[in-house]
């Protein structure tokens, strides 16, 4: 991902990243949510002994639980009006109206769509994207590449840490889809079919934001993590790997990880903190479209509207 440095008034270095806003057709920058937190946290000394206590499962918790708490609830309307968010597309939380619809952080923040306003990709041999997020893409993924760290973690075995499940996705097809804290945080099926696996992969809970990512290339292995394995009607096999961050107080699946599901139908989501879904494929299958390869291989994200097209099957 492509990083450009910026200075606060202060003189401080802050981090700016550019993706390709496909809907747009153009180059934007991200506003960072908490990214000089971040950056304290681990650039400076004091900040890395912190984060040392801060990765750990029971702090993300607590602070998952200061979101859920009705004073958090002052928050919602000037997270909405500094990140621009359109709220006219969410539905209110149950049993709240249109003038009050939520009433804590946490239950903005996994806000759903209205009926119609995310229609998803149709067509059998075009995958829809499963989360509304910036994308990064690679066809085959192998030691030689990027994502956007050495390809050598990013190995079946390193990410899934299941021997059973390790080689059938090696040398295959990766979607890795990164939500900020302002995105839609439900994650959906792509395609119709059954599951055959879910387990946790228990770890720590860095934080995923790029700058994070930059200074600890291991993140993705070492954070906690649910997988499930698919059997789809178009892709083969597929991964589904939900990562964990820092403040994440939970990754909720929304129904039983067994049996049949649908395309579009919803899989789960991230309670408060931005995260990451990654998704594997069996070689031969699938690969990603070529907007999301191209601007991969420029260390370029692709921010991508759920349900959009984002993959064909080979």
């Amino acid at each position: 991902m492509k990083y450009l440095s910026g200075h606060s008034k202060k003189g401080a270095k802050l981090l700016e990243i550019k993706y390709f806003n496909r809907e747009h057709e153009k180059i934007e920058t991200e506003k960072v949510y908490g990214d000089k937190a971040v950056r304290w946290l681990y650039e400076s000394t004091a900040g890395k002994k912190l984060a040392k206590y801060l990765i750990k499962r029971p702090v993300s918790i607590l602070y998952g639980m200061a979101q859920e708490s009705s004073i958090s609830h002052s928050k919602v309307a000037h997270f909405i009006r500094d990140f621009k968010i359109n709220i006219d597309e969410y539905l209110p939380e149950d049993g709240r109206s249109e003038s009050d619809p939520y009433r804590s952080f946490n239950s903005f923040f996994i806000r759903r769509f209205r009926e119609g306003a995310r229609p998803f990709e149709p067509t059998d041999s075009l995958m829809p994207a499963f989360s509304e997020a910036r994308y990064f893409g690679y066809e085959s993924l192998d030691a030689q590449k990027t994502i956007p760290v050495k390809g050598d973690l990013w190995g079946g075995e390193a990410l899934l840490a299941n021997e059973k499940w390790g080689s059938t996705f090696q040398d295959g097809p990766c979607l890795l889809a990164r939500l900020c804290p302002v995105d839609y945080h439900r994650f959906h099926f792509p395609d119709d079919g059954e599951i055959l696996d879910h387990y946790r992969v228990p770890g720590v809970l860095h934080s995923v934001n790029p700058l994070a990512l930059k200074c600890n290339p291991h993140i993705f292995s070492i954070n906690e993590r649910q997988v499930t394995i698919l059997e789809t009607k178009n892709f083969g096999k597929l991964a589904y790997v939900e990562v964990g961050a820092m403040c994440v107080g939970k990754i909720v699946q929304s129904r039983p990880m067994s049996g049949h599901f649908k395309r579009g139908e919803e899989k789960g989501y991230f309670l408060f903190g931005g995260s990451t879904v990654i998704v594997l494929g069996e070689p031969g299958k699938w690969k990603p479209d070529n907007t999301i390869v191209e601007n991969t291989n420029k260390g370029i994200e692709v921010y991508q509207k759920i349900g959009t097209r984002i993959a064909e099957k080979l």
